[in-house]
């Protein structure tokens, strides 16, 4: 299974958890289509951003209709759910949670009832003053001793949060409300959004997240990925600017600026979170990751039979570090092509085959072989020291592992999932007792500057705390932080005796039917 299809590298242990993107995006416009498909279709593409749950609104003009469940995108949806989402606008969300836990309550897209109309929300990324909105919209639920219709957030994520601030103005549009309320949010957020006849696209001032617009014959459609508008048949426009407000309707696309561009588009999705097949900035992805491999190859050079990559994210690295090296490149490990993200437990028989449920090397390859190994990074180390091993037991002679990114030792605070820093390998560890950790006989990364000059991006144009701690947002105080902040914080924005008589019905469905 390809990284499109939401396998991750670091899935390939069972219970290792490697890096996990926040979420994919997708919204369109397009009357006379059958906008729910299209929109089902976007998310499959767009699977490798969040395995967790998946949602999709669909207005028909007058009123939003949300199904959303737990699972992966196939799982949640067939034929007779898509065929009863009816509309000519539509907004879809696959989610990995970074704020709030991973639970039905916190799937998106989000739902409103407001005083103008209905609204829908999804969100990619991760606030950074989260606490500071809460205490916001607790101050002014407060002041004025009553809720407005939509104001009461009803689950524990960032975006629910965004979705009851914006939902929160009586007397303006939800354009209008987005206008007022994105300025005052800190982070990383990339958002579609809809009311009744609207498709909305937002993204925070430092593009730190994706988001690009494309056309169709019929209609407009917004995405995380350039890849999404290709599976969907939508020519590619342009990257949606940072701090742009889009707004697509009957009158076609119209766009505002909320905030001033301060570019820092995230380093790591050019490493290993966007699909190969996607282009960013402009850029391919694909080609990014053949250019890092050559310079991978040049800067840590060594002798060796054979160039073999992880599969299936360390593939285009493998096959620069060949061409660079004049090292033949081959397929030394077989991945399973059925096995993704799975909800059974292996049995302790199977836990101590490990990585051999997904990977599987081909013995004739590389026995007897001087190997280089290219992977696109180490988080914990345990992945790179289950392959080392079992590459060693196929009889390779010696292991030369080669990373195509620099050492993961920082955090992210918008909208990735990484281990904690005392998890983190290369927070605590030099290069060489990572090597000695993992068993290779050498161990290399790419230089910082190295990876940042094959992007063709200008550095102080990429966000690349991951790798330098130098984060471009600031950050609140430790406690202000985390995946749990609004899980029992609910009680505080809003006052029991008012909840119950401000939270709206709603068209919102989980399982289908049920409200």
């Amino acid at each position: 299974m390809t990284r499109g299809d939401g396998l991750l590298n670091h899935d390939l242990l069972p219970g290792e958890k490697g890096p996990q993107d926040a979420c994919g995006v997708f919204g369109v416009w397009a009357p006379g289509e059958e906008v729910a498909k299209l929109t089902y279709f976007g998310l499959y593409a767009l699977q490798h951003r969040g395995q967790e749950s998946a949602g999709i609104a669909v207005s028909d003009g007058k009123q939003i209709l949300v199904y959303k469940e737990m699972g992966l995108v196939s799982q949640v949806f067939n034929e007779a759910t898509l065929e009863s989402l009816d509309g000519y606008l539509a907004i879809g969300h696959a989610r990995y949670s970074t704020t709030g836990a991973s639970v039905w309550e916190n799937a998106q897209p989000t739902f409103r009832r407001t005083a103008t109309g209905n609204l829908a929300l999804g969100h990619n990324g991760n606030l950074t003053n989260t606490a500071e909105l809460a205490e916001r919209l607790a101050e002014t639920i407060a002041e004025s001793g009553e809720l407005q219709l939509g104001q009461v957030p009803t689950s524990t994520s960032d975006t629910e949060l965004m979705t009851a601030l914006l939902a929160g103005h009586p007397d303006i549009s939800i354009e209008e409300a987005a206008v007022l309320e994105l300025p005052r949010m800190r982070g990383a957020f990339s958002l579609v959004f809809m009311d009744d006849t609207t498709l909305y696209a937002a993204r925070d001032p430092q593009g730190i997240r994706p988001l690009v617009l494309g056309q169709l014959e019929t209609g407009w459609v917004v995405a995380s990925e350039t890849a999404a508008l290709d599976i969907v048949g939508a020519k590619f426009v342009r990257d949606i600017q940072p701090g742009e407000l889009v707004a697509i309707d009957g009158d076609g696309v119209r766009t505002r600026r909320f905030a001033e561009a301060e570019p820092k588009a995230c380093l790591f999705e050019y490493v290993y979170l966007a699909r190969p097949d996607t282009a960013l900035d402009g850029q391919s992805v694909h080609a990014t990751r053949v250019e890092v491999g050559r310079r991978l190859a040049r800067e840590h050079p060594v002798e060796a039979d054979l160039v073999i990559p992880v599969p299936e994210s360390g593939t285009p690295g493998a096959v620069g570090y060949a061409q660079a090296s004049g090292i033949p490149f081959a397929q030394g490990l077989v991945k399973n092509a059925y096995v993704g993200r799975t909800f059974i437990s292996p049995s302790q028989t199977l836990r101590q085959l490990g990585i051999r449920l997904k990977l599987n090397p081909l013995r004739e390859v590389i026995a007897g072989r001087r190997l280089v190994v290219v992977d696109d990074s180490i988080v914990r180390g345990n992945t790179q020291r289950a392959i080392v091993k079992m590459l060693r037991e196929a009889g390779a002679k010696e292991v030369h592992v080669r990373i195509s990114s620099p050492p993961v030792k920082w955090p992210c605070f918008y909208g990735i999932d990484f281990a904690t820093r005392a998890e983190l390998i290369a927070n605590n560890q030099t290069v060489d007792e990572i090597r000695e950790s993992i068993g290779a006989d050498s161990l290399n990364y790419i230089a910082l500057d190295n990876l940042i000059e094959a992007t063709n991006v200008p550095k102080n144009n990429l966000c690349r705390a991951c790798f330098d701690g130098i984060y471009p947002v600031a950050l609140p105080e430790p406690e202000l932080l985390g995946k749990y902040l609004l899980e029992d914080d609910l009680e505080a924005v809003v006052p029991d005796h008012l909840v119950v008589a401000a939270t709206p019905s709603s068209t919102t469905v989980g399982a289908l039917g049920q409200p």
